[in-house]
């Protein structure tokens, strides 16, 4: 075995990925993320360019599923033909996403590639650096059995790595597939586990390593941070190196932002600013997609409801007076009462007779079936994916209630 070599381990590429819920509300934004998807592969080939990595592995889910024409197999292609008119072997593993099951369509592809049967385990073999790299593609979507446990024994004197999609014993939010212990992985013996299906990179182990890299491109507010692949040494026979490839070309970011105690809403906007700062620094010039969630107890609450689309107007135009790459992908309005409406209890304000029937509509069965069903109605009318992550559920639809009785108040009381 060479003295010393150098590859690459990503996985959770899902190209192709149709955005649907971010397209539905802003399209723009979606298309943006698509394309940084796109990006962040390339990114990473020229990476492994630029470093004379002497291969790549990929854990699964090069694909978000089935392709919608050949457009996304030809970008894989392209990219996948520059390692290999380097000489840079890839090997490829299918997981839940890009099953043999689920992606059916088909591109010829370099003769680097190397994938990886799905019928059971199989051993790719690169002899002049005497890596042995074992793995099973997914067949089906759903795999529910414990893949690992079939894997063979390791080549003795190689430098041998198990490729696995898996849940381990558990990732939520990660659907549970091909789970397994860290203890069947350490059973087989090898040096190194190249995993996918996480989105998260993780060191699970050091002794051998067993490693998610992460996806490449965070798709979803559930995915804020750098992402990337690993860049993996060995050294006689052991892993001396496993370092973060950022390649990723925008993130998500979620704001928590505490408005108690904040007067108006220009006080409001100035703590936005300076509390974005920090991670509009963090993403390193990249594009940066928004969730504002405002909390607090204010007696602004029923305002902030009655004009929360100048609200949302405002908070993007304060993000961008930080940043012009800064989109806001959503705002949540998460705030209590405060003062001003204790205090009109105490004068006496007749709009708190009406303010106290509205508030036992909160807990009316029959007001909140009604509810319920006019949601339905109307989400089913919605663009897909749009309403796909709409809580409805008790309390979620007596907040719902006691949010339009509070709007209600607003505007009878003259207050818009």
């Amino acid at each position: 075995m060479p003295s010393s070599f150098r590859f690459v381990h990503a996985a959770d590429l899902h190209l192709g990925s149709p955005f649907k819920g971010l397209s539905a509300r802003d399209p723009e934004l979606a298309h943006r993320f698509a394309e940084a998807t796109r990006k962040a592969f390339t990114a990473l080939v020229s990476r492994t360019l630029e470093l004379k990595a002497d291969f790549m592995v990929i854990a699964g889910d090069v694909y978000d599923g089935e392709w919608q024409d050949n457009a996304v197999g030809l970008f894989f292609n392209r990219e996948i033909a520059r390692l290999d008119r380097a000489g840079i072997p890839v090997f490829v593993l299918r997981g839940n996403h890009d099953a043999a099951s689920v992606v059916t369509r088909s591109i010829s592809m370099p003769e680097n590639v190397r994938g990886f049967d799905t019928r059971k385990p199989q051993t790719h073999r690169l002899e002049p650096l005497r890596v042995a790299l074992h793995g099973q593609s997914f067949a089906d979507r759903s795999q529910g059995d414990n893949l690992a446990r079939s894997y063979p024994a390791p080549e003795p004197g190689w430098f041998n790595i198990g490729v696995l999609h898996t849940s381990l014993t558990g990732r939520p939010p990660h659907a549970d597939y091909a789970p397994c212990s860290v203890d069947d992985l350490r059973a087989r013996g090898y040096d190194y586990w190249a995993l996918g299906h996480v989105h998260d990179h993780e060191v699970i182990d050091t002794d051998p390593h067993i490693v998610f890299p992460g996806n490449l491109q965070g798709r979803s507010i559930r995915e804020t941070g750098a992402k990337g692949a690993v860049l993996v040494t060995v050294t006689d026979g052991r892993v001396t190196g496993c370092e973060r490839m950022i390649v990723d070309e925008a993130r998500w970011a979620l704001l928590e932002l505490d408005i108690s105690g904040l007067a108006d809403l220009d006080a409001i906007l100035s703590a936005l600013e300076e509390a974005l700062r920090p991670h509009v620094q963090a993403a390193e010039g990249r594009a940066l997609a928004l969730r504002l969630r405002l909390s607090g107890e204010s007696s602004l609450r029923a305002w902030l409801l009655a004009n929360r689309a100048l609200l949302r107007d405002e908070a993007q135009a304060a993000a961008a007076r930080v940043d012009a790459d800064v989109s806001l992908e959503k705002l949540v309005l998460d705030v209590t009462g405060g003062e001003a409406r204790e205090a009109e209890a105490e004068n006496g304000d007749p709009l708190i007779d009406l303010g106290g029937m509205l508030a036992g509509l909160r807990q009316d069965p029959e007001v909140l079936a009604a509810v319920e069903e006019v949601i339905g109605q109307v989400t089913g009318k919605m663009p897909h994916g749009l309403g796909a992550d709409l809580d409805t559920g008790p309390e979620a639809l007596a907040a719902l209630i006691e949010e339009a009785g509070e709007v209600l108040l607003q505007k009878v009381g003259g207050k818009d």
